[in-house]
Parts: structure tokens; sequence; C-alpha cells
């Protein structure tokens, strides 16, 4: 498809450790191979039909690319599918994210207690879009633009966690550095410290300001996640402890939760914090 007299592919590569995003491509491209070859279109025909090249629709075939759900919905009515193209967005929409992140979703999506604290960006499940694509733009080496805006959806998909119902008990503790950076520019700022008041007036989110003049305190050395599910197990990772890597055993849990209680201790109140973030955004 062409955009300003520029090429757009139809969609991303598939991570080739990706074993079930593999598989579903793979399923998706043969049935769209074989539906079109059911009514008897050309590749070069139906890509015209769809507003593709024909070399990209061999891809998307071939299972070699992630076709975009637009793509998905095209098919459908060029190839008279009835839907049945269409109702493989959903699987084909989980793909286009990577891997690790859909890992991610799934533990928030099933958790019932989340607590974060973060003392260099604003945590992923806060951000705006503007803003979390400003920190993918500004990532060395840099990402392709279509990889931005992969992962800047990504991002954006996980925040589906607020919508649950019953809602999940969610804590935030974010430095005060943090909510001061002023990324992507005073707009891009302001919109998310805007995002910052509308979540933290939410009934199950707890949001808290480090000031910067507090004592010393156990996140110093880096980010703290716990997540707790409903049959009582955990997951917790801090960056400063057990290697930063994703630890479930009790007796290491029981020390990320000793170091994450005392860090919302110091943190001031959701009440004053509320207050400080209003406080920046009427000096903008």
């Amino acid at each position: 498809m062409s955009v300003d007299g520029e090429v757009v592919e139809p969609g991303w590569e598939v991570d080739p450790d990706d074993e079930w995003g593999v598989a579903v491509i793979a399923t998706v491209g043969r049935q769209l191979k074989l539906r079109r070859e059911a009514v008897g279109m050309r590749a070069a025909e139906f890509g015209e039909a769809v507003g593709y090249g024909e070399d990209l629709v061999y891809k998307v075939e071939g299972g070699k690319r992630i076709p975009r759900l637009e793509y998905l919905d095209r098919a459908d009515e060029v190839l008279g599918a009835g839907g049945l193209i269409a109702a493989m967005k959903e699987d084909v929409r989980k793909v286009r994210y990577p891997k690790r992140v859909r890992q991610l979703a799934k533990l928030e999506s099933q958790a019932v207690e989340i607590g974060v604290y973060e003392c260099n960006s604003v945590h992923g499940l806060l951000q705006t879009p503007d803003h979390a694509r400003t920190l993918f733009e500004a990532a060395q080496p840099p990402y392709s633009q279509e990889d931005v805006e992969r992962m800047v959806a990504a991002r954006l998909a996980r925040q589906s966690v607020f919508d649950r119902d019953p809602a999940p008990s969610l804590h935030f503790v974010l430095e005060e550095a943090v909510v001061r950076r002023q990324v992507g520019g005073t707009m891009v700022w302001r919109q998310q410290l805007e995002r910052l008041l509308e979540v933290g007036r939410l009934r199950n989110v707890t949001l808290q300001v480090m000031p910067t003049n507090s004592d010393a305190h156990p996140g110093l050395d880096g980010r703290i996640e716990l997540l707790k599910f409903p049959d009582g197990t955990a997951v917790g990772r801090s960056d400063g402890a057990f290697s930063g890597r994703p630890i479930t055993d009790p007796k290491q849990l029981r020390v990320l939760e000793l170091r994450y209680g005392t860090i919302r201790a110091q943190a001031l109140p959701s009440r004053e914090s509320q207050a400080f973030v209003e406080q920046l955004l009427g000096e903008t």
C-alpha cells in the first residue's frame, strides 16, 4: 500500500523466538492463501483489490509478516469470507505485541494486587501515548518508527487493567524527579500529569510521590514490582535484588514486600501526592 508515494508494509515481521506467534501467523497466512485460490484470484489481483503489493501479499501468506487488522477486514470483504477471516483478528492483535510484553500483560490481567516503585520514568501502566512514544523514540540504537508504534500499542493495551471488573488493587510510588521530568515537552508533560491525576482518583488506585528531599530508602538501587494473584501466589522483581530476575519464592518475596512497604511509608500520602501533581500542573 502506498501513502504519499511511500510504500507501507502490511504489518511487522514475526519474532522467530515466539513459537505461538509464528504458529498463529502461519495459520492466518495459509487460510488467506487457500481462500484467495478458492475464488480464483492471483496474488497480484488480490493485492490490488486490498491495496497492497503482490510481494507483500506473498509475505503475509507465507507467514513472514504479521498482517494489519484492516488488512484482514479488507481481505474478508474481497474474498467473501463472511467474517471468518476477520474473526482471526483477536489472535493477530495479540501477536502484534512482543512476546515479553504479552507475558507481562497476562500476569497483570490476572493479578488482584499490583505494587510498583519507579525511580527512572513514569510506569508503563500510567503513561500517555505521547509520553510512551517519546521514550521509545529516545532509545539508542533507534527503533524504526513502525517498531515504535508497535511498542506504544502494546504498552497501551496493558492499561486495560484499569477496566477490569472486579478491579485489582493498584499501588504506584514515583520519585519526584520522574514526575518533574518534562518528557516530550510542555504539552506532552501536561497531558501526562493530567493522566496521573485521573488515575490517582480511581478508588482502586493509590498514587504516591517520593519527595527528593526524603531520607535514603530501599528503592534507591532501582525499580520494584510486586504482583499478587487470587490463589495466594505472587511474583516480584527488583533491579537491586536477586540479580533483577523475577522471583516467586516466599522468602524472597517477603524481602521485596518489606522494601516496598518501607518505600510506601516514606513517600507522600496519596492526598498530598495528588496535591503535589496538581501544583506542578498549575506551574506550567
